[in-house]
């Protein structure tokens, strides 16, 4: 399940375990601090082992089979685009990973600026004048991958980290 070499993911929901079985005291939420901890110390040791580009890489690879795992498990709006992003606010929400906006649209180029506030990546984090969200612009690229059937570019144009107070993301079709 997690040690066998494989060149194509293997992820499944069963892998998430019963949660709230095997943590009947503590439950199923934590503390952003925890999440933060196994997110940027991962990116370290990678940078450490690796570089940054593939850390970036590795990540943006990551965030975009979380977004269209959790986009085929939790998603039941797969038609209407309006509906769809409706359903994504509603589940990013309940989920604490954020609020999402659209700022701008264009539906016959399929181009989109998003916005993130109170992301889980980086909202509170001190200016560094750097955008940080790699593993989001993943996220996001797998979550438009599943509705659509075709692959996006994502890419982080504002952060918390660089002084805003949401992470705003340009998303246009891959060329």
């Amino acid at each position: 399940m997690f040690k066998e070499e494989r060149e194509e993911s293997l992820f499944d929901w069963a892998m998430i375990g019963d949660v709230e079985g095997g943590r009947p005291n503590l439950g199923t939420t934590m503390d952003v601090t925890v999440y933060r901890l196994m997110q940027f110390t991962l990116r370290d040791v990678i940078i450490q082992e690796f570089d940054v580009k593939t850390a970036d890489r590795l990540f943006y690879k990551a965030g975009e089979l979380a977004g269209r795992e959790l986009f085929k498990a939790a998603i039941k709006q797969k038609t209407d685009f309006n509906a769809f992003v409706k359903e994504l606010q509603e589940l990013l929400v309940k989920l604490k990973i954020g609020v999402l906006r659209i700022e701008e649209a264009d539906m016959n180029k399929m181009e989109f600026t998003l916005t993130v506030a109170e992301d889980l990546d980086c909202s509170g984090l001190p200016v560094c004048e750097e955008t940080i969200c790699t593993y989001d612009e993943g996220f996001i690229s797998g979550l438009l991958l599943e509705f659509s059937g075709k692959k996006f570019d994502v890419k982080e144009i504002d952060c918390w980290c660089s002084g805003d107070r949401v992470c705003r993301f340009k998303v246009k079709p891959a060329a």
